[in-house]
């Protein structure tokens, strides 16, 4: 029977019986000692930043020079907090997402903003509170696997000490050389056994420290994550209730206007021929059959707010190129979906009617020759939708346009939709969903 294996905390595995667990074991241990070992100098570094930049900064206040000097020490700390979250994650204990530190702003709004992120004070506050604790852990994981490995190799260096020098046998009781031998090398044993657990009790106490600090405005993140995507949600259920009572609307002004008009006009073409009246009649279906014509290039334009049929049986591929092929302007294709690769189905529509839109807008506004697609799927899972023409350009996204529309669409998947249009010609739509 083979080993069965679970993940386990920390990025470990428990597996079977047998060398493979150990393995893995002293494979973690190793990785967790380096993150111990290197923790120090960075520790260090940390500490000296926090002294250095506070004490300078508290100093330079008055003058309004210690502005520019705790922005910068506070820059310099959340560089180092950003660094000690990956080498957490690493090895299997990430910290959980905090507020970044975004702003567009120059000069003294700049560094104004630096001071208001709270999340490059805690991790300033870390910088000084991981200093005694990465000394204390750095001296005990390396005492016990040296002291380990040392008293495991006694046999061996034992011979060079002084004849008369004591051993830890002689110590508690037992003379003798052999004694002392054993003695040791079980307790090396012992310490070097014990040691993957020792050293991931150490790195659960940095573990502990980053949580309160580099993880300090998780929460906050978290809440402004949660209002971010009501807000989108909330959009896109907008943008549907638009496009919703816009095709309605069509509708009614449009084709049904049009299918009344046809209505009347086949039932005074009906009397006409009653009354042998050959002519008139012609004349009266000739105009039902504009109306029939009209009606469908109506409905033709109003299902680019509908999916078709064809996404949902054959996918985004076999959409996009259904789409492309009745496109008036020639459409070079590049999908690197495969014919048979299905995505969740918000995804495909709003990639779906991208496209549609882009192609459009192109086909009306353009003036271009050729519209080219591309419909890539990258390594972290996002789905990025691309379509450019050599037209005139000068698109952009305004209110009442149906890329206003896609943007609220797009929203309600955490997509993105940017319009690069100069006006000195071509267009190019990304989404990145």
């Amino acid at each position: 029977m083979t080993a069965v294996e679970e993940p386990a905390e920390g990025g470990a595995r428990r597996t079977g019986p047998g060398g493979g667990a150990w393995v893995t074991l002293l494979g973690r241990a190793s990785r967790e000692t380096g993150y111990l070992l290197l923790s120090l100098p960075l520790a260090i570094a940390g500490f000296v930043v926090f002294v250095a930049g506070v004490s300078v900064g508290s100093g330079l206040l008055v003058t309004l020079l210690g502005l520019p000097v705790l922005a910068v020490t506070l820059a310099a700390s959340h560089g180092l907090g950003n660094l000690d979250r990956r080498r957490l994650a690493a090895i299997g204990y990430p910290v959980p997402r905090t507020r970044p530190y975004r702003t567009s702003e120059r000069g003294v709004r700049r560094i104004l903003a630096r001071l208001a992120h709270g999340q490059s004070w805690l991790d300033l506050l870390y910088g000084l509170l991981r200093f005694p604790v990465s000394i204390a852990t750095f001296v005990i994981a390396v005492v016990w696997w040296v002291a380990g490995a040392g008293a495991v190799l006694y046999i061996v260096w034992e011979r060079f000490l002084p004849e008369n020098d004591g051993g830890l046998a002689d110590l508690l009781g037992y003379p003798g050389r052999a004694a002392d031998i054993a003695l040791t090398t079980v307790l090396g044993a012992l310490l070097l056994v014990s040691a993957p657990w020792v050293v991931r009790g150490l790195v659960a106490v940095h573990r502990g420290l980053a949580r309160i600090t580099l993880g300090g405005t998780s929460t906050t993140a978290l809440r402004e994550q949660v209002e971010s995507l009501t807000q989108s949600r909330a959009a896109a259920v907008d943008a549907e209730a638009d496009t919703l009572r816009r095709i309605e609307r069509d509708i009614h002004d449009g084709p049904q206007q049009r299918l009344v008009r046809m209505s009347m006009d086949l039932r005074a073409a009906q009397r006409r021929l009653a009354q042998d009246d050959a002519d008139a009649a012609g004349t009266l279906i000739g105009e039902a059959i504009e109306q029939v014509q009209s009606s469908l290039e109506e409905l033709r334009a109003l299902s680019r707010g509908i999916a078709p049929p064809v996404l949902a049986d054959r996918g985004l591929r076999a959409a996009i190129a259904a789409v492309a092929g009745r496109s008036p302007i020639p459409v070079e294709l590049d999908v690197s979906l495969t014919a048979d690769q299905r995505l969740a189905a918000a995804r495909e529509s709003a990639a779906y009617f991208v496209v549609t839109e882009a192609l459009a807008n192109a086909a009306k506004h353009s003036g271009a020759g050729l519209v080219r697609v591309s419909v890539s799927l990258t390594d972290d899972d996002t789905l990025v939708v691309r379509v450019s023409d050599d037209g005139v350009g000068g698109a952009h996204v305004g209110k009442g346009h149906g890329l206003a529309g896609l943007t609220d669409r797009l929203a309600g998947i955490d997509g993105t939709l940017q319009v690069i249009s100069p006006e000195d010609g071509g267009t190019q739509v990304v989404a990145t969903l």
